[in-house]
């Protein structure tokens, strides 16, 4: 039930969720959907519960400095309004600041654990910067209508977008056509996502399919690829089904530059690469810069997917190790070395990352630096290992790195192993900062750097 309160509230701040976040005089809090830092609001309840409530902001009394008028018209708080992004009415730079504020805030208060230096947020684009995206599509029979997009916001509806403002020009433009082509197919039904990957030359379209495609909606999915320069690759089952439609394709390989470091990314569009690419790019060269890689040095890159940072470091290291979980993966970073003639000098193993320990460590050889890229789940095992040796026997935390570069997706993670590397393995946060990686979204992207 919706109830009006007319309480005047005060935001102080934002959640990870982009809501702002208010207190009542009895110490309640009160998340507002739509609220901004420094406005004083009303607000629709949603959700009233002993220690906090939830609505939505109703009509803003004090406007915050901070606010603008949102680009997109399909952002909003209507119904039907796209849950992409969620903090277009705020002026881009007071999105880094409140994101720096997030970061900072958890390495604190999960922690206890300030950095010495804050690093500048790392930039790019703010629109127009997104080469991947999952975009939901249904075809809603009683109006005889497809949707293909994002879903529409605290809604597992799809949002009916003519355009998107975040996704890269070449992909936003596509929509109506994408919706087009989708209502005209005999499996419209039956098509339940279209995943988007672009690189450098090449725009690939992976159909999600429950049915096999008939022969004309094969075709109809050939012409839309010869008018639109693109690849459709078909998904009947999970990621490792993806094939391309049109073989004669194959010659066109997908993939991405890293051009400071002479590097070149073949990849499937549904592996898992950096949405985006501009950030990337400075990610890569910041996180080397604080690794201070010299050309003795063996480095271990943990989670070390495709190679995105294995390569570029061995353009500077004698040795790079790279560390995943997967086999698959590991044969497509080993790949991805010899296409960038980098074999020489960089070697790739196979490990359970979620389960490494103390003995694991201490089997691998002395590397003076590491980079740490986990998934939003963190390196807790692996911090765990770092903390044992730590406190173990002086001739055991020999193979413990010098330095530690962390790149995270998840602050409180990141906060929960910067405690476990502070407080019991003896190392100092020396920087962190941010990494606006996903302009317009509440998501924190963050680069923490440590050193015994």
């Amino acid at each position: 039930m919706t109830v009006l309160s007319p309480d005047h509230l005060h935001v102080m701040s934002l959640d990870l969720e982009g809501q702002g976040v208010a207190r009542r005089d009895d110490g309640k809090v009160v998340f507002i959907e739509g609220a901004l830092p420094f406005e004083t609001v009303t607000a629709q309840l949603h959700r009233q519960k002993a220690q906090w409530e939830q609505g939505t902001v109703q009509e803003v009394i004090r406007e915050s400095p901070f606010r603008t008028v949102p680009r997109c018209a399909h952002f909003g708080l209507h119904r039907g309004a796209c849950g992409g992004c969620k903090v277009q009415h705020l002026r881009p730079e007071a999105q880094i600041a409140v994101k720096q504020r997030v970061l900072e805030d958890n390495l604190w208060h999960l922690a206890k654990v300030r950095p010495q230096q804050v690093l500048r947020p790392l930039q790019g684009p703010d629109w127009g910067y997104r080469h991947r995206a999952r975009l939901s599509v249904r075809h809603v029979l009683k109006k005889s209508q497809v949707l293909v997009g994002f879903h529409e916001r605290k809604s597992r509806y799809v949002a009916d977008l003519n355009g998107c403002e975040v996704l890269a020009p070449r992909v936003g433009q596509l929509l109506p056509e994408l919706k087009q082509l989708i209502g005209q197919l005999d499996a419209r039904d039956r098509i339940p996502q279209i995943e988007v990957a672009l690189g450098d030359s090449i725009l690939a379209l992976v159909l999600r399919h429950l049915e096999p495609l008939s022969a004309a909606d094969q075709a109809q999915l050939r012409d839309f690829a010869r008018r639109h320069d693109v690849q459709w690759w078909l998904q009947p089952k999970g990621p490792d089904s993806v094939a391309l439609l049109d073989e004669s394709q194959s010659a066109q390989t997908l993939s991405y530059s890293i051009p400071e470091f002479s590097v070149q990314m073949p990849f499937r569009p549904t592996d898992f690469t950096q949405v985006n690419p501009h950030i990337n790019r400075s990610l890569i060269s910041q996180a080397l810069l604080w690794l201070g890689v010299s050309p003795q040095d063996l480095v271990i890159d943990w989670f070390c997917g495709l190679g995105n940072f294995t390569l570029p470091i061995a353009r500077q290291a004698r040795q790079v190790l790279g560390i995943e979980g997967s086999e698959t993966l590991v044969t497509r970073a080993r790949a991805n070395a010899q296409h960038n003639g980098l074999a020489g000098n960089t070697a790739f193993e196979v490990r359970n990352l979620f389960d490494v320990g103390a003995p694991q460590l201490q089997e691998l050889p002395r590397a003076r630096l590491w980079l740490i890229d986990p998934p939003r789940e963190g390196a807790l095992a692996l911090c765990k290992a770092v903390s044992e040796i730590a406190a173990g026997p002086g001739t055991h935390q020999g193979v413990l790195p010098e330095r530690v570069v962390y790149i995270s997706c998840n602050p409180a993670t990141l906060a929960r192993d910067a405690g476990l590397l502070v407080h019991q393995g003896g190392y100092r946060l020396v920087a962190a900062g941010v990494v606006n990686m996903f302009p317009h979204t509440a998501h924190v992207e963050s680069m923490a750097v440590f050193e015994k």
